[in-house]
């Protein structure tokens, strides 16, 4: 069935899908590409593998289960471009390769990146399988996303949803790709926001949802009024957000706490923390003789009270220190009293900490929620702040703007550095292509020594500091100035310093800078929080203060090196992906595209260099034994392993699927393949292969599980007559298949069933009137009541003379009295029923017997009485004036298997040979069964209820049509030999049943493939044909007529009613001929048709 997307519908084409077709490469002609796509709703395109993605700033149509399940296993150029293209494709590389996959989401502050990771998680949350406890795993997964934005985003200037934390969040996974565990690894929290923001910012998410979304009995615990009351919140005078509903928010944050399994307790101590820090910043200080003093000490009492403290104690260690001084190789304690801004200074340090370890906690309950012992696999998602400039600049995004720095170096490093050594490494013929290196700009920040960069710098002065002051600040400029004045991508001015970022010169503000890259929290503010009488919150400082530090302490900048640094190793050792997010504008409104914006996101991102490696280069390189090991299956001499020099081996494969020379080279050591086309060639090939070999071990497994459950429904059917009946040899072990009269081709019967009904046995059976005359009748039996089907002439009417179908008799399971059996091998038994009871004669009256069983006991509620007896008696229909009567049956032993019928008078005498012992069990091994003399018949499948297949007419079956349909040849465009055997055994006819006095035995198939539930047959891959060309007007050659109705059972079969006349296009040793009707083209059974 052909599947439609949101983008196929559209005839106008939006410019190019992949930049590296653009007919002209500039970064003019980059951002008309993306303008074009952008202003027609498509945000995605491609570089190669690598995601473009244009922030639409509305929410977009495109993100639904429809295109999951479309991208699911599609290769990347099957569909549009998307982002659950290149995460369909890492998931898939993951489970393939063995090998742990990044996504790398770079771009400025709002360009959405976040969201691309939201997408990310979800489109793996929804495609990768697992039972309850993996889905626990995906829940914590996709909550912990509305949890961390909580208390990790704001509302910036330039986004209203913005990252002010880095992370990297690993999602493990077990061998057969199911997620089972996970970590994050959390990077320098703005925790300055907690206590000042600029014009038109907020502060973090989670205080406003604490305002809005609390209940009244919360609201009152933590003395929550309006957000202009609070100090930290009041400053930047913006409360709301557009688009944002702070009071659904903070239910979805309480929601993922829940889910990630923080007790009930501790939510609440969380949110106590959260008050307890903005009334906080609601005390202030007044200078008193040049010492600090709280002005209000009311306000002290409410965050004493949150926090677990005494109040008294909080406003000693807001104004005052204790500073531990040596004399004399002694030490002593002394209290130093702090000024106005000192205990303001100490204040906001309270209120940081206290948020960051907050965070910090969060964090590591999320990992404690998914952790597993062992790592297997894994996706990494790096989803961290973006580049950004401000109107002031300060540390914050200094260190932002460095590992941004970092990033770029990676995506340099190994998309255009590392690819185009590799090629002349590899003897590849190339001609380099320029581009600028951010090195230099990393170098310049991060350096130790020669010269010792920005980092180092700072932390050297920020040693020798005793005290807070601008004093610092000054030093660190001259400092700079001194060390790295002459550096091309540096310059001073006189508040701070200029960098030359790859995305643009950033002026920084020097102010504060020494005081925030020390980081250091007074042990006398440590030691108050571990007075608290809420554990949890003593808990978040579990710092041991009688211990003598040693060394120089680790400062913020020293610290986001280090983390930059395992993150760059760690992304290093992934197989990486890449998401270029682009932000189109800053009004944040959507289809307002800003030109010059755009362009110098195009320019400091290196599009341009990146499409013209991309365009010269190569899709894709392996090694040679890779290469080999992935594709060995393509072929023989390869499979499973190729004997002879590796280069030799990847040649013999690319040449077995025909790729042309100039879409690969061969390095010294890797092959590479010029085209995704070519690799999606292979790709498809394998995939098929295997597609095959999985059907086969299915068929394998499907027939395996059939046996099983027939023989357990043969001991079941066994069970019932156990220890009361002799059994017949040729019975015991037969295979039941339900329909033996094939009523899927009878609509004359099936004319008597209510619609839909569903059939669990039909056959034909011998009847036995008041005078034991036998009548033949159609016996069939539904989970509602037995019909019982005959032939009448048609006396009056223009059918006069015609034999018809008439409903004889229909039971209802309420008024069967029971059944009677006699005790030997006899095909005969008796339906007792309210009004009169019926004799019949059946082979397969064992599995009828069962299956009544099972229905009757279903509809009645009571097992089904069965009496065993060699003297029967039964009650007969009442006819015209007579009355209804009775009639006996007497058993007895005779000669033979077959049974010898003697009426006399109102008894019927039948005499049977012996046949196995009463206590006889069906064996495991399924045996052969003839069936009434007849010839040799196949069970047929293709019927949904298991029936074997009955055409109206006399189909041709000989062994030689078995044989033609069962054998294959393989050409161009026809199935595979293992496939077409598999269709023809499908679909083999099967002859008219007789009267079964008149037949021999009939050899069953061992195991019906379909069995009761009659599946349909599921085409093979790699019979999938091109696509046609649109129908012309051709001579007319051979015909045939259809002799028998046939209704394809797959896509590439063509159906047909009697008589219809079919052009013969082919005809094929196999049995399976390509025709066309109605101007479908398609196969069909030759042993249908006849030629005309």
């Amino acid at each position: 069935m052909a599947k439609y997307h949101w983008q196929s519908q559209n005839v106008k084409q939006s410019g190019v899908d992949d930049m590296v077709l653009l007919s002209k490469i500039s970064e003019d002609a980059i951002v008309e590409n993306l303008k074009k796509r952008y202003m027609d709703d498509y945000i995605f395109t491609y570089i190669g593998a690598v995601l473009i993605s244009v922030n639409p700033f509305k929410q977009m149509p495109y993100f639904t289960d429809r295109e999951i399940e479309l991208y699911q296993g599609a290769a990347q150029y099957e569909n549009p471009p998307h982002i659950y293209a290149l995460t369909d494709n890492m998931y898939r590389n993951m489970l393939i390769d063995g090998e742990n996959q990044c996504v790398i989401i770079s771009g400025e502050s709002g360009a959405g990146k976040t969201v691309a990771a939201k997408y990310i998680m979800g489109y793996i949350s929804k495609v990768s399988g697992g039972g309850s406890k993996v889905q626990h795993v995906k829940d914590i997964i996709l909550q912990s996303n509305p949890l961390l934005e909580a208390f990790g985003n704001a509302k910036t200037v330039r986004n209203n949803n913005s990252s002010r934390f880095g992370k990297y969040f690993e999602i493990q996974f077990s061998r057969g790709g199911e997620p089972d565990g996970g970590k994050i690894s959390n990077f320098l929290l703005e925790k300055s926001r907690v206590v000042s923001q600029n014009e038109n910012e907020r502060n973090f998410h989670i205080y406003y949802q604490v305002i809005e979304g609390a209940n009244a009995q919360q609201r009152e615990n933590l003395g929550i009024i309006t957000p202009d009351y609070y100090y930290y919140l009041n400053q930047s005078g913006t409360y709301k957000v557009d688009g944002t509903n702070d009071n659904t928010d903070f239910q979805e944050t309480m929601e993922a706490m829940q889910v990630i399994g923080i007790p009930q307790e501790i939510q609440a101590q969380v949110l106590q923390i959260i008050g307890g820090i903005l009334h906080l910043g609601n005390i202030t200080f007044i200078e008193a003789g040049n010492y600090g003093q709280v002005e209000s000490t009311d306000l002290l009492v409410f965050p004493a009270y949150l926090l677990g403290i005494d109040p008294n104690r909080l406003q000693e260690k807001l104004t005052s220190r204790k500073m531990d001084s040596k004399w004399g190789g002694k030490s002593e304690s002394i209290d130093v009293t702090l000024n106005q801004e000192q205990a303001t200074y100490t204040r906001d340090a309270l209120a940081k900490a206290l948020y960051t370890r907050l965070f910090d906690y969060l964090v590591e309950a999320i990992n404690k929620a998914i952790q597993k012992p062992y790592e297997e696999y894994s996706v990494g998602v790096l989803d961290i702040y973006g580049f950004e400039i401000f109107q002031k600049n300060g540390f914050e995004q200094f260190c932002i703007n460095f590992v941004n720095e970092k990033l770029q170096q990676i995506f340099i490093e190994l998309t255009l550095k590392a690819e185009q050594e590799e090629y002349v490494q590899e003897g590849i013929k190339w001609s380099p292509i320029e581009y600028f290196n951010n090195k230099v700009v990393c170098d310049l920040i991060e350096n130790k020594l020669n010269p010792p960069g920005i980092m180092s710098v700072l932390d050297d002065v920020c040693a020798t500091m005793h005290a807070k002051g601008e004093g610092a600040d000054c030093t660190l400029l001259q400092k700079l100035q001194a060390a790295v004045g002459t550096h091309e991508h540096f310059n001073s001015w006189n508040s701070g310093f200029v960098i030359h970022h790859y995305a643009g010169k950033v002026s920084y503000d020097i102010n504060g800078f020494c005081e925030r890259n020390r980081d250091v929290l007074f042990p006398d503010l440590i030691e108050l929080m571990q007075s608290s009488q809420h554990h949890f919150i003593c808990s978040l400082f579990p710092e041991n203060l009688n211990t003598e530090k040693k060394g120089r302490p680790t400062t913020a900048s020293s610290k986001i090196k280090r983390q930059a640094n395992e993150l760059v190793n760690t992304l290093m050792k992934c197989t990486p992906h890449y998401i270029r997010c682009i932000k189109p504008n800053e009004t944040k409104r959507p289809k307002d595209w800003e030109e010059s914006r755009v362009k110098h996101q195009v320019e400091y991102l290196g599009l341009r260099e990146n499409i013209r490696v991309r365009r010269a280069g190569f899709a894709y390189r392996r090694v040679f034994n890779k290469f080999l090991q992935r594709y060995a299956i393509l072929t023989g001499e390869t499979w499973p392993c190729w004997r002879g020099p590796e280069q030799q081996g990847v040649l013999h494969l690319l040449r077995s699927v025909n790729m042309e020379n100039d879409q690969y080279q061969m390095g010294h050591t890797k092959i590479f393949i010029k085209n995704p086309e070519s690799l999606f060639l292979l790709e498809e090939m394998r995939e098929r292969k295997f597609d095959t070999f999985a059907r086969t071990i299915q068929k394998a497994w499907r027939k395996y599980i059939a046996q099983r459950k027939y023989e357990q429904m043969r001991e079941e059917a066994s069970d019932i007559l156990y220890n009361s009946k002799e059994r017949r040899k040729n019975s015991i072990n037969r295979n039941f298949v339900g329909d033996y009269i094939g009523l899927e081709q009878r609509p004359e019967l099936r004319q008597f069933l209510a619609k839909r009904e569903r059939v669990d046995f039909a056959d034909s059976v011998n009847k036995f009137d008041r005078r034991f005359k036998s009548i033949k009748r159609d016996l069939i039996l539904t989970p509602k009541c037995i019909y019982l089907i005959g032939r009448e002439k048609v006396k009056k009417g223009p059918e006069k003379g015609q034999i018809k179908e008439v409903l004889k008799r229909k039971l209802e399971f309420e008024n069967i009295n029971g059944v009677s059996l006699s005790m030997r091998q006899d095909d005969f038994f008796i339906l007792h029923e309210a009004e009169y009871d019926s004799l019949l004669e059946s082979t397969f009256k064992t599995e009828f017997l069962s299956l009544l069983s099972k229905r009757y006991e279903e509809v009645t509620k009571r097992k089904l009485m069965l009496s065993f007896n060699d003297r029967i008696e039964f009650k007969v229909k009442r006819e015209g004036w007579g009355g209804g009567g009775s009639r006996v049956v007497v058993f007895q032993g005779g000669q033979g298997d077959l049974a010898q019928v003697k009426p006399s008078g109102k008894s019927l005498t039948i005499a049977v040979g012996s046949g196995l012992p009463k206590t006889s069990k069906p064996t495991r091994k399924s045996a052969p069964q003839q069936r009434r003399g007849g010839k040799s018949q196949p069970a047929s499948k293709g019927f949904r209820n298991g029936a074997a297949q009955i055409p109206r007419g006399n189909a041709p079956q000989t062994q030689s049509d078995v044989t033609r349909r069962n054998m294959s040849i393989q050409k161009h465009g026809r199935p595979p030999s293992a496939t077409l055997s598999k269709l023809g055994s499908q679909i083999t006819p099967r002859a008219l049943v007789q009267n079964q006095h008149q037949q021999g035995s009939l050899d069953f198939l061992n195991v019906p493939d379909q069995g009761m539930s009659g599946k349909q047959r599921k085409r093979s891959i790699n019979q999938r044909p091109p696509p046609a060309p649109k129908p012309q007007q051709r001579p007319q050659g051979p015909r045939c007529r259809a002799l028998y109705q046939y209704i394809g059972q797959d896509s590439d079969e063509i159906s047909f009613d009697v008589n219809d006349i079919i052009d013969l296009l082919k005809e094929d040793p196999s049995g399976w001929w390509t025709g066309r009707i109605r101007g479908q083209e398609g196969l069909f059974p030759g042993n249908y048709v006849e030629k005309i």
